[in-house]
């Protein structure tokens, strides 16, 4: 096993924490569910991402009183996590395990005890904690979740990234995309208004390239 995660690999566990943090326990599967498909089976990382999808998977039924489903989501989440560190890859996993224990055993615990929160390197994680790659990853996720065009979140990152590559201290995208993920308040108003940074970026990249067309 590997003693670090690859900086990409960090991006979607953080994410998936802030974003579950932040009571999206649906969409909270959808930052690590591709990472997981490509582990290997058994291993400890891919075995940490499954149980913490069946994990945010059972709070989520928690919430419409599903109990079989629940009770069968906490059995097989324990059992995902059951030999891992409790403190594996600086997540809280004992405490994540041992509340799935207590749902397993009865499913009625929910409404009696909250959920913990999910910690990395002992911060129980929200989006206005994260930095803008893994702010970028919130983003899309959210954007999926919730119907937005993921194509323009794609695509604002992007030119976030051209910006700062290109030496440039900041960028209005940098910006977009971060509060896109952290401010769900006004996040209508701030797609609208990515999409129209977005659309003119485009006109200005295609301005240049039709400058060399023959």
């Amino acid at each position: 096993m590997d003693d670090h995660l690859r900086e990409g690999q960090r991006d979607y566990l953080r994410a998936g924490i802030a974003i579950y943090n932040d009571g999206e326990f649906h969409a909270a599967h959808d930052a690590w569910e591709d990472r997981w498909l490509e582990l290997d089976t058994g291993t400890d990382d891919e075995r940490l991402l499954h149980g913490l999808i069946q994990f945010t998977a059972a709070v989520h039924h928690a919430q419409s009183a599903n109990w079989a489903g629940v009770r069968g989501l906490a059995e097989s989440g324990a059992g995902y996590l059951a030999d891992l560190p409790a403190n594996y890859r600086e997540v809280n996993v004992g405490e994540v395990r041992a509340y799935l224990r207590e749902v397993a055993a009865d499913p009625e615990h929910v409404e009696r005890a909250a959920p913990p929160k999910l910690t990395h390197e002992g911060v129980a994680l929200r989006p206005e904690d994260l930095r803008f790659e893994t702010s970028a990853v919130v983003a899309g996720v959210l954007a999926e979740e919730y119907g937005y065009d993921e194509e323009i979140v794609a695509k604002a990152a992007e030119y976030a990234r051209d910006d700062l590559n290109g030496e440039k201290a900041t960028s209005p995208f940098v910006t977009f995309v971060m509060d896109f993920a952290r401010d769900p308040a006004n996040r209508g108003i701030i797609f609208q208004r990515m999409e129209g940074a977005v659309g003119k970026r485009d006109h200005k990249e295609e301005d240049v390239e039709g400058l060399f067309d023959v």
